[in-house]
This record gives structure tokens, C-alpha cells and sequence, in this order.
């Protein structure tokens, strides 16, 4: 498969591009952190890019999406990052939208996937409980009450948990809390009794919020695949999840590096412009070839989601982990070549810093995703 986006994916970036720099520039996220919106995104945008067609990107055409891929939703991911886009675009286009369709009942899929490709819904995925990252860790329990389940437990960093229509919970109904099997996925209505969820500000100016069940009531429906065998489907949704955040992280780089390159070619010191001093033309030099190199590593996770998504994890990993280091890297050379300005509020580049943070740690920071993809290659 070629290492280029075709013609269709193209005219999406370009497009996304354009609509993003007018409508979501880095302006808007200041005034939404300088406003504590309690949202954490502007809902006028997000109903923008549903008439656009990207909230349903993921979605089968027969429930109301254009099923364009996973190459077209990390188009749209990486052009967010450039401009700090906070959206629930993740959260609902990409997981959710990927978790209803793979694995959603007939019922599920009619009751959720035509109000996500509207715009009209959001989702979260509830699934971690510790400081770290551990998906295969759930200690929330999941009893079985007439004909339903009955759960209770903790959720912790819940992206969009506090403005989401519907989570999808991981739950055990099965084994202790470390072991692979008896792990389930349940649809819980935000309105279900029992249900708390406290709002958390993160440095990165978005939201994310803890999930607290106590005795939450569902009934057999509200199953998301297999009872006692959903870490599968969980991992899948995850992946999703990784490649758009890769590809996020892809944006916010290339935008690091563009923007520190145009400050470096104008800035004088000493009489001389300091892009013309040849240890910074080094380290530009550097972190281009990183950045390009990331960029190919996010399409090629991409392209295997779309066309064999049963063996894309570790492509997903080897993406998260690069782009994880260099999204950091791109950030941490902008700052230092901004020099002592790089840390105030008057440059976007501090920004750039505090989000590729929050996102290298989300769903596994760069070393969890190299030990996983050396355990998937026996080493």
C-alpha cells in the first residue's frame, strides 16, 4: 500500500485544514481555559463539523455516516493538532463510533451510531482506575441483578466523561482483578441512577472527569459484545483510540516545528539572525527528519486499521510510542528556541508543551506502547 494519502484524503486535509484555522485557531482554546468553560469545547464548532460530515467519518452509511476510515479521521486528527483543537472528536467519532460498529448489538448500533454522525451525542470510554494506564487492570465490579448487572467502581481520567451522553464501562464479571478474561463492556446512560461523575481540569486546558458507580443498574442489553470476553473488543476500541491521538500528536509536531523554524528565521541576537547559527540549523534539522519519519509511522497505523484492524496493534503501538517521543521533543526544542519568551503566555508554543504531554500519557505513554509492541514481537 502507498505511503501517500489519496486524492479524497487530500482534499479532506486540505479542507479540515482551512476550516480549522478560521473557526478553531489556538485563540479559541485560550478563551475557553481563560472562560473555565465547563464544556471544555465550543459546541457552535462541533455542530460545524458534524454538518461537515466528520462526526460520522467512522460511521456506516446504513446508520447515517460517510464510512470514509480511519485514514480520514486522522486526517482530520492531525489538522486538531495543529490548532489545539478541543473537541469530543476522539472520544465519539473514533472510539465510540469504532466501539458501536464493531461490536454493537443491531440494537445499539440504531440507537447511538445515527445520533454520533449528527453530532447529536457524545461518548467516553471509562476504562482506566489507577495513576497509569493498565486496561487489563479492572477492579469495578459488575454482579449479575435479575436481568442485568448491577456495577460499582471507580473510574479515573475519563475523556469528555463530563459532558458524555453515554459511557462505555469496562466492568468484571468475572475473575480477579489482573486476569485477561472476565472482563466485560456495558452502555451506561449518563442519566442512570448511581451514576457520579466530577469534572477534573488538566494542564493541557481540557476536561476530563472521574466516574464513580455505586450499584448502577443495566440490563443485558446494555452488553457491549461478549460477557466475560471484552478486553478483546476493549483493545480494538483503545487502538482506535492511539492511532487518532498519533496522529494528533503528528500535527501538533509539525506545527512545533513550523512555527519555531518561522520564529528562529526572524529572531535576532548579537546582531544576527539565530536560524543563521548552525547548532539551532542542527537541531531544526533533527527534529524535521523526526517529524517526518512520525508522519509515516501514524499513516501506515492508519491504513492497516482500516484494511485489517484484527492485526493493526502493534502498528498502533509502534506509532504511539514514536510519536509520543517526538511530539515531546518538537515541543521541548520550540520552547528552548523560543528561548526564556518560550514559557509565557504571549506564545502558543507553551500550549503545544502542555497538550503532547497529556496526550503521550493518555492510553499509554511511549514506554508502555515499546514494551507492548516488544512483547507482541516475542523479544
Amino acid at each position: 500500500m502507498a505511503m501517500v494519502l489519496n486524492e479524497e484524503a487530500g482534499m479532506l486535509k486540505d479542507a479540515a485544514r482551512g476550516f480549522l484555522a478560521d473557526s478553531a485557531p489556538i485563540a479559541q482554546l485560550r478563551k475557553l481555559r481563560d472562560t473555565d468553560s465547563a464544556d471544555g469545547f465550543d459546541r457552535k464548532t462541533w455542530a460545524a463539523m458534524a454538518e461537515m460530515g466528520w462526526t460520522s467519518v467512522l460511521v456506516p452509511e446504513d446508520q447515517g455516516g460517510v464510512e470514509m476510515g480511519h485514514v480520514a479521521a486522522g486526517v482530520i486528527a492531525e489538522e486538531m493538532g495543529r490548532t489545539l483543537t478541543a473537541s469530543p472528536f476522539l472520544s465519539t467519532a473514533i472510539m465510540g463510533a469504532t466501539a458501536l460498529t464493531r461490536f454493537g448489538s443491531d440494537g445499539q448500533k440504531s440507537e447511538w451510531l445515527p445520533r454520533i454522525a449528527a453530532g447529536e451525542a457524545i461518548t467516553a470510554i471509562a476504562v482506566d482506575e489507577g495513576r497509569k494506564h493498565n486496561p487489563s487492570s479492572v477492579a469495578t465490579k459488575a454482579e449479575r441483578s435479575g436481568n442485568g448487572f448491577k456495577l460499582s467502581g471507580r473510574k479515573s481520567f475519563v475523556v469528555e466523561g463530563h459532558v458524555a451522553d453515554m459511557m462505555i464501562v469496562s466492568a468484571r464479571t468475572a475473575g480477579s482483578e489482573a486476569e485477561a478474561e472476565g472482563v466485560s463492556l456495558f452502555l451506561v446512560p449518563i442519566d442512570a441512577a448511581g451514576l457520579t461523575v466530577d469534572r477534573i481540569k488538566t494542564v493541557d486546558s481540557r476536561n476530563f472527569a472521574t466516574v464513580t458507580l455505586d450499584g448502577v443498574e443495566v440490563t443485558a442489553d446494555a452488553v457491549l459484545g461478549e460477557v466475560d470476553g471484552g478486553l478483546a473488543a476493549l483493545e480494538a476500541v483503545l487502538d482506535a483510540g492511539r492511532a487518532g491521538l498519533s496522529a494528533e500528536m503528528s500535527g501538533s509536531a509539525q506545527q512545533c516545528l513550523a512555527s519555531t523554524v518561522g520564529y528562529i528565521k526572524e529572531r535576532k541576537q548579537f546582531g544576527q539572525i539565530i536560524g543563521s547559527f548552525q547548532a539551532l540549523q542542527h537541531r531544526a534539522a533533527h527534529l524535521y527528519s523526526e517529524v517526518e519519519l512520525g508522519k509515516s509511522i501514524v499513516l501506515k497505523a492508519l491504513q492497516t486499521l482500516d484494511a485489517a484492524p484484527d492485526h493493526a496493534a502493534m502498528m498502533v503501538s509502534a506509532a504511539k510510542s514514536k510519536l509520543g517521543q517526538v511530539a515531546q521533543l518538537a515541543a521541548q526544542e520550540g520552547v528552548q528556541m523560543h528561548g526564556g519568551m518560550g514559557m509565557t503566555d504571549e506564545f502558543d508554543i507553551g500550549f503545544f508543551m502542555k497538550r503532547v504531554r497529556v496526550a503521550e500519557a493518555l492510553y499509554g505513554d511511549a514506554n508502555y506502547h515499546a514494551e507492548k509492541f516488544a512483547r507482541m514481537r516475542n523479544y
